[in-house]
């Protein structure tokens, strides 16, 4: 009997190793997918930021503010605060060169409440220098919809500096722009209740009809009922089931785990400026020849100065032009055949047999597209 324990304990304690490396090798096995969370390629209904903007005063520079005789927006903001104030500043005599206008600009994240900080960013807009040292003063920010969502003030962290004296200056950053972290306080809430929703949509960031799809089939597979149903490339739409009823938030976050394949078009963007190209594995190719080589020639101009001999009579300097021409016809560049169907990565191999560069590859995609042998979209940027 203690001989058979003893057997089983040593098959049971070889078996788990065992079982682990069997896994492994499956897994490995196996092809990888490029599999995203359905959180990483959507957003939801409701669940958004909004923009918030408003107009201020910066004050407390060390004279690098602007000139109130060139900015008169900055002149009769600053003449109106003190009116507020009860202050009578209506004195054309009125010069301070410590004080700025900017643009408050904000983002109000999604569910923000009334009391909780956001930060801001600070921008001038007339002819200050610098920012640094300043304290922005009370500014209402504002939505689309011209209401007052959050209240912004606070000192100013410049991003950058400037120093200058006589015969020289230096810069760093970007003064003119700063920022306050935690610099306003929302005052207003977006009504918008998430346990009174029925259904919810969900947006796709790079809208297709099978990424769409497969959102609605994995959704539907998971709770075992068809809820989700695709409304068109861009949008799914998923009721609530009886289990989540008033509890959206429950089952946004069941499901945004879900792991989905996203689809896309065969597409080639290109940045003419930079001479950059990005191409998608889906881009084909059918049978096409090509060939790339360029007539260069190059005059190089080399003139000397020829001068007579020592103690000669009517002898003169003069320079002489020497040319030299060099004619390149790269005789060396063969005429290529694609086949049809290559993969990217042939595309790419036979492009640089070629020594084909960037900018070169750019003209040979293009031609490639108006032929009608390129199986993909190009973009342009």
């Amino acid at each position: 009997m203690l001989r058979s324990i003893r057997k089983t304990l040593f098959s049971t304690a070889l078996a788990a190793p065992l079982l682990v490396v069997a896994t492994f090798l499956l897994a490995a096995a196996q092809p990888a997918a490029a599999n995203s969370r359905i959180k990483d390629i959507a957003s939801f209904e409701g669940v958004r930021d909004n923009i918030l903007v408003g107009y201020g005063l910066v004050v407390g520079l060390n004279g690098t503010g602007d000139d109130l005789t060139k900015s008169i927006f900055t002149r009769e903001s600053l003449v109106g605060m003190l009116e507020r104030l009860g202050v009578n500043a209506r004195d054309n005599g009125l010069e301070v060169d410590n004080i700025a206008a900017v643009m408050v600009t904000a983002t109000l994240p999604p569910f923000a409440r009334q009391g909780t900080r956001i930060d801001v960013n600070i921008s001038t807009i007339g002819d200050a220098s610098n920012l640094l040292g300043g304290t922005l003063l009370v500014t209402p920010l504002i939505a689309a919809d011209g209401e007052v969502y959050a209240v912004a003030q606070g000192p100013v962290a410049a991003s950058g500096f400037s120093a200058q004296g006589a015969a020289a200056s230096i810069t760093r950053g970007v003064p003119t722009a700063g920022r306050i972290a935690n610099g306003a306080i929302v005052e207003r809430e977006i009504d918008f209740k998430m346990t009174e929703m029925e259904s919810v949509k969900i947006s796709l960031r790079n809208p297709d009809f099978t990424t769409s799809r497969r959102v609605a089939q994995a959704i539907n597979a998971f709770l075992g009922q068809p809820i989700a149903q695709p409304l068109d490339p861009a949008t799914v739409r998923m009721a609530l089931p009886q289990q989540y009823a008033n509890n959206a938030v429950g089952l946004i976050t069941d499901i945004e785990q879900l792991r989905v394949s996203p689809d896309y078009i065969a597409k080639v963007v290109i940045d003419e400026k930079s001479g950059v190209i990005v191409m998608g594995e889906n881009v084909r190719i059918s049978t096409v020849a090509i060939a790339q080589g360029n007539l260069t020639i190059r005059i190089t101009e080399t003139p000397q100065v020829s001068q007579p001999n020592p103690f000669s009579d009517g002898g003169q300097t003069v320079v002489v032009p020497r040319t030299q021409i060099e004619v390149d016809e790269q005789a060396d560049r063969r005429l290529t055949v694609m086949p049809s169907g290559v993969t990217l990565q042939e595309l790419v191999d036979g492009l640089n047999a070629l020594g084909v560069g960037p900018r070169d590859m750019i003209s040979i995609l293009q031609a490639i597209k108006a032929s009608g042998a390129l199986q993909a979209e190009i973009e342009v940027i």
